[in-house]
């Protein structure tokens, strides 16, 4: 997510950091390069003109040029105009005075609608809710099918009628139902098409006065750049939009539409997809976001993250294992299977200050899991225990039980000492500066 922007704007902030005092003229050529690169991003150009000129008259004040530190100072000028462009920290989603509290997913046929309504479920279940999933699009091949597929592994259930039933009336008969089983939310996932048409806004413009949602969402996939923002403006045109979830950010390296379609429209971000996994859906934080895109890192998600994967008791009982020095293979392949929990690991990365350009160089981590799984499980209970007695002859026999080589065996071996430095660092409250290369070959 904002790969090319970040790397663009890292790379003009490093040099404007060299110039020591900054001239209106430095000022000057390194908005040009900013504006070329949020263009580049698929920024909308009225987007990136109000946020120039902003930062501009920000920045020409005496206060900035002429301290000690020019570039930190527009950096952080930067970095609140980013804020600023991409809106207010959402609040919860305003639910009905009495259930069934009602949220209506709209959007493009693609833009993962239906998917996003199995999360957004589960997200509401999670906070304690009680959600039901209303198959509303008939139009689209085994939409019903696919809703049911994602929602029965996740425990929520799904109204579905036949194909050939009429959206308005599959709604108004799941309302009814909702009432009946105590559904405190109802997640609707409307049809869409391949392109927006007078027939599809009729349709859900009837659906929206039978369900009276106390909230209406489009659901835009963030890799469509420009298009999304006219997208966007059609359907809050049409229905009165309430929010905004964006797709697919984890496979945009530009990210543009984001900066874009909020400014756009005026209508708040509410979630963003960053994965296929049932809680890839985040909250969306402005504060984070702008904070990524500047290569700044995003410790708090991690935090978060790490704390949805990792119990207390699991923390306490790895620190105990880490202090007394019973750290074993065993826990290091537990560790790589609850970090896997967390997402993929260029992600994580990307979240740690200073850390977003190693993560090119990282392999694939779903293999690389594989074969520490399959490298370790060839392993006897002692060896895993004691890993310092694997000599040469061990490791000819464990590459032949994992069908790899003495070579994995060894990287293996050492991104193990690697990790045990590691949590004798942070056990000891110590942040190491390293912490990339544990991951890299």
């Amino acid at each position: 997510m904002f790969e090319h922007l970040s790397e663009r704007l890292g790379e003009i902030f490093r040099r404007l950091g060299r110039h020591g005092k900054l001239t209106p003229k430095d000022l000057e050529e390194a908005l040009r390069e900013v504006r070329l690169a949020l263009l580049e991003a698929d920024v909308n150009f009225k987007v990136v003109k109000d946020f120039t000129t902003r930062v501009n008259e920000r920045a020409l004040g005496a206060e900035v040029l002429e301290s000690l530190t020019p570039a930190q100072q527009i950096i952080k000028i930067v970095n609140e105009e980013l804020v600023g462009i991409l809106g207010p920290t959402p609040g919860p989603l305003t639910g009905a005075p009495r259930p069934p509290s009602v949220v209506m997913l709209v959007g493009l046929q693609g833009s993962g609608k239906t998917t996003t309504a199995a999360k957004l479920a589960l997200s509401l279940k999670k906070s304690g809710h009680r959600p039901m999933l209303v198959a509303a699009d008939n139009r689209r091949p085994a939409a019903i099918e696919q809703l049911v597929a994602l929602a029965t592994p996740l425990g929520i259930p799904v109204y579905r009628e036949t194909p050939e039933s009429r959206p308005q009336d599959i709604c108004a008969r799941a309302l009814s139902q909702a009432r009946k089983e105590e559904v405190s939310w109802a997640v609707v996932d409307t049809a869409g098409r391949m392109q927006i048409d007078e027939a599809l806004m009729t349709e859900l413009e009837e659906v929206k006065k039978i369900l009276v949602p106390n909230e209406i969402l489009l659901v835009a996939d963030a890799m469509t750049g420009q298009e999304a923002v006219r997208i966007a403006g059609e359907f809050h045109q049409r229905l009165g939009l309430t929010g905004l979830i964006l797709t697919k950010m984890d496979g945009d390296a530009r990210g543009g539409a984001s900066l874009s379609i909020r400014w756009a429209t005026g209508v708040p971000i509410r979630y963003i997809g960053t994965g296929e996994k049932p809680d890839a859906l985040e909250v969306f934080q402005p504060e984070r976001l702008a904070s990524r895109i500047l290569g700044m890192g995003d410790m708090l998600s991690l935090i978060e993250k790490a704390e949805e994967a990792f119990s207390r008791e699991q923390a306490e009982e790895l620190e105990k294992k880490v202090k007394s020095a019973r750290f074993g293979l065993d826990d290091f392949l537990v560790q790589m299977r609850q970090m896997k929990k967390m997402g993929p690991l260029n992600q994580l990365l990307e979240m740690i200050p200073g850390m977003s350009g190693t993560t090119k160089k990282l392999p694939d981590s779903e293999k690389e899991l594989k074969k520490v799984e399959a490298i370790i499980l060839s392993m006897t209970t002692e060896e895993r225990r004691s890993p310092n007695i694997i000599d040469g002859s061990r490791r000819r026999r464990i590459a032949r039980g994992s069908g790899t080589t003495p070579q994995d065996i060894n990287q293996l071996l050492n991104r193990f000492k690697q990790m045990q430095k590691l949590l004798k660092m942070t056990a000891g409250g110590k942040m190491p500066r390293n912490l990339g290369q544990f991951y890299s070959r």
